[in-house]
């Protein structure tokens, strides 16, 4: 009698050396003991953000940064927050007769950000403040009527590095009849510096501001009109 037909032999799929490592992984935590388990969980995902982290900074430049060449214009609006180095950006400009006038919005350090304007030479009779404002959404929409009273057509931003292109956005989705030249403060420490400062986690908190801006600017249509004066 003949042997049955045996039929076609189906070829093994081969299982790449990655592949079975990673399947191993997976099931050695699946199998360790809870503690165990949730510690290597644990340090899996600190080690994801810590990397999100240090990418976020690594690309912060290309993705949070404007900064558009040097150009003369009629004024200077300098937004609160991060006091020094913004001032010493305006003043810098100033002295170089970028603009005749200063603008500094923002509740807060607003008064502060003009001592330090004097201080560092920049004359007191061009400096004026907008002191109520809270956000950068209401740095722009409270300097609208300041600067429309005093017929601007052009104005230099000035704000943090890694704020410029959010800020600029926002002053040429309200302004849009303004030129708008973002000349923001530079960032004058390393990034390894900067991840283990303040300023990295700002930096980092950034990229979520920023879309959130993009998604109210997309649904808001029709700004509320808003009185704001100008203190000197």
């Amino acid at each position: 009698m003949k042997a049955p037909w045996p039929g076609p032999r189906i070829p093994s799929t081969p299982v790449s050396k990655g592949r079975l490592s990673r399947s191993r992984i997976s099931q050695n935590i699946r199998n360790a003991p809870p503690l165990k388990r949730n510690a290597i969980l644990l340090g899996l995902m600190m080690l994801t953000a810590i990397g999100l982290y240090g990418l976020a900074l690594v690309s912060a430049g290309s993705l949070l940064v404007v900064e558009d060449p040097p150009a003369q214009a009629d004024v200077i609006v300098v937004l609160g927050g991060d006091g020094p180095p913004r001032a010493a950006q305006a003043a810098k400009l100033w002295h170089e007769g970028r603009a005749p006038l200063v603008l500094v919005t923002g509740y807060g350090d607003c008064d502060l950000i003009r001592d330090m304007l004097v201080r560092l030479g920049v004359d007191s009779a061009v400096v004026s403040t907008e002191c109520l404002s809270l956000s950068t959404w209401e740095n722009a929409t409270f300097a609208q009527p300041i600067l429309t009273g005093i017929g601007a057509k052009s104005a230099i931003l000035v704000t943090s590095w890694f704020h410029s292109r959010r800020a600029v956005k926002r002053f040429r989705f309200v302004m849009p009849q303004i030129e708008w030249i973002s000349l923001p403060a530079q960032r004058t420490v390393s990034l390894w510096r900067l991840a283990i400062n303040g300023d990295g986690v700002q930096v980092f908190k950034e990229y979520a501001k920023a879309l959130l801006y993009d998604l109210r600017s997309s649904l808001v249509q029709d700004l509320p009109p808003v009185q704001a004066g100008l203190a000197s």
